[in-house]
């Protein structure tokens, strides 16, 4: 008689486990909440040389230095501490791990190309972890016209930003017109943060956009670390500027993320000899804060009233945040 699921014990299910992770032909990795291996797959051990028993019990940056900072490193941090999924196609991000299809691409250094999926893992009773998926897509990078429109195909499903990993635009607006709907109807305050990397464009020019994309990528990961919540949202705007939202916050509450985004960002130390407020990367805050009604309170006017406080603390130094509601009534900033 065959064996069924409810009676194999712990020990069969375990070895098929481990014999299925063997078989499969893509990579696969996983980092508990301390974002240390606790299963690295023969998979990874033939392309990437590295043995389970060296990777398991070790730190991703430990084992990669290379990935500290990385879009990578950021996703990984979103999956875990957000529990956001992400997707980084092998047309922005090649090769972050150290794979190779053959010894002599090792030797030579031709890494592997890499489609790489992000996933948040949750289970009950347990922290956190994150599940990293390894396709190797090398044969598939001479087909560029077909993968192009592919890469335009998906961008315009997802809803991370693809050169940060944290939630893009088109997701900013579903979450915000929710969290303003409910807010509306459970008479909650919910506030919006607005934030612009102050002299953003000069470094650019200075440092050239290579490195500014670093810089966008290192700001979203610190922007990122200062919200705790679930329903709490970082997302690229666009350009170098973000935007927050925080439900069920008040203007006390959003000052406080404020600050605590403001030093997460002095504490990057990213150098930035171009700008006229400090001699590293600082940003600028806008807040504002409703408690809407089934009757009152338009997310266009929270927009607004954000984006007029940002524009005020550009206007009036910059590395600094404003309130909205700190703003003379009769304030025509635009």
């Amino acid at each position: 008689m065959t064996q069924t699921a409810q009676d194999m014990d712990a020990e069969v299910w375990f070895d098929l486990s481990r014999n299925v992770l063997k078989a499969v032909n893509i990579g696969v990795a996983v980092l508990d909440d301390q974002q240390t291996f606790t299963i690295w797959n023969q998979w990874m051990e033939r392309h990437s040389s590295v043995l389970a028993k060296d990777a398991i019990g070790k730190r991703l940056t430990v084992l990669f230095p290379e990935l500290e900072n990385s879009r990578l490193h950021g996703a990984v941090q979103n999956a875990l501490e957000s529990r956001l999924p992400a997707l980084l196609s092998q047309t922005l991000n090649k090769a972050p791990f150290p794979l190779f299809v053959t010894p002599k691409d090792a030797r030579e250094g031709h890494r592997m190309q890499q489609a790489i999926q992000v996933i948040p893992i949750t289970a009950p009773g347990m922290p956190t972890h994150c599940l990293i998926q390894i396709t190797d897509v090398s044969l598939a990078v001479n087909r560029e016209a077909i993968l192009r429109q592919q890469a335009i195909e998906l961008r315009s499903k997802m809803h991370s930003d693809g050169l940060t990993g944290i939630p893009n635009r088109r997701r900013f607006d579903e979450h915000a017109e929710e969290s303003y709907r409910l807010a509306a109807r459970n008479g909650q305050p919910i506030s919006l943060i607005m934030i612009d990397i102050d002299f953003f464009k000069q470094y650019n020019d200075h440092y050239g956009h290579l490195q500014g994309d670093q810089c966008l990528i290192e700001v979203a990961t610190a922007l990122s670390r200062a919200i705790k919540r679930p329903m709490d949202l970082v997302a690229r705007y666009g350009g170098e500027e973000f935007v927050v939202v925080l439900p069920d916050t008040d203007g006390e509450g959003a000052m406080k993320i404020a600050t605590d985004m403001r030093s997460n960002i002095e504490q990057l130390g990213i150098e930035h000899a171009q700008s006229a407020v400090s001699n590293h990367a600082t940003i600028s805050i806008g807040i504002a804060t409703h408690t809407p009604t089934r009757d009152a309170g338009k997310l266009h006017d929270l927009i607004s009233q954000a984006d007029e406080a940002l524009y005020e603390a550009k206007h009036s130094g910059r590395n600094r945040f404003v309130c909205h509601a700190d703003l003379p009534p009769s304030s025509d900033t635009y």
